[in-house]
């Protein structure tokens, strides 16, 4: 798999190029700042992206706007975003654009290294990979909503939904069947009003849509 990384930090680029190229991957080029980025993506064209959110010169917002820009050049383009903090703005505009490909992950992800190449993976095969903790602002972004009427049970399937498992490794976290799962799934979806899919990822962008107009309204 060929990856561009987009990173201000030397120390957290050389680490990322190190462990890409030791789980086997191709590091095709780096960028160590904001202007570098959409020109390395569109030249090398990688099978991912792997994007800080915030780079120089005016560490705001760089990252993101090109990893959109790119998009919009490279239709479905694969991108994973990496950010220091929960920025609830960034990833839901990122989500904006269609949540096919596309995955936010917090920096400390990147110690737990099967996690972030799990990720990796997913969001390089079209999947989809949002951090835990981004998944619950996004959740409790917005008030007076269905989401509000899930049961604590239904609120954990549809976090882990939204980072992009499947029945089997839900009912294998929650330490339940994957009946019980599907039970689950069947109120999330008549809660939020939402047209149920036994396609998987299918199901993902629906639940990733409906938290993202949630949270721009």
């Amino acid at each position: 798999m060929r990856v561009v990384i987009a990173e201000d930090n030397a120390l957290l680029r050389e680490g990322l190029v190190l462990l890409l190229t030791s789980a086997g991957h191709e590091v095709a080029a780096v960028a160590a700042s904001g202007p570098e980025v959409l020109p390395v993506l569109l030249e090398h064209r990688p099978d991912v992206a792997v994007l800080d959110v915030r780079m120089p010169p005016g560490f705001r917002d760089e990252g993101l706007r090109a990893a959109l820009a790119a998009r919009a050049e490279i239709p479905g383009l694969p991108v994973l975003v990496l950010s220091q903090y929960v920025e609830e703005t960034y990833a839901a505009e990122l989500l904006g654009g269609g949540a096919s490909g596309v995955g936010y992950l917090l920096k400390d992800r990147v110690g737990r290294v099967d996690e972030f190449l799990d990720a990796l993976e997913r969001v390089a095969a079209g999947g989809t990979a949002l951090d835990p903790e981004v998944v619950s602002e996004l959740l409790a972004a917005r008030k007076d909503d269905p989401v509000d009427s899930l049961t604590p049970r239904e609120r954990e399937v549809l976090r882990l939904m939204a980072e992009g498992r499947d029945n089997a490794t839900i009912a294998a976290h929650l330490v339940i069947t994957e009946r019980a799962v599907s039970k689950h799934i069947g109120n999330v979806f008549l809660k939020l009003g939402l047209t149920p899919s036994d396609s998987g990822h299918r199901r993902v962008l629906a639940v990733l849509a409906y938290l993202n107009k949630r949270f721009r309204t």
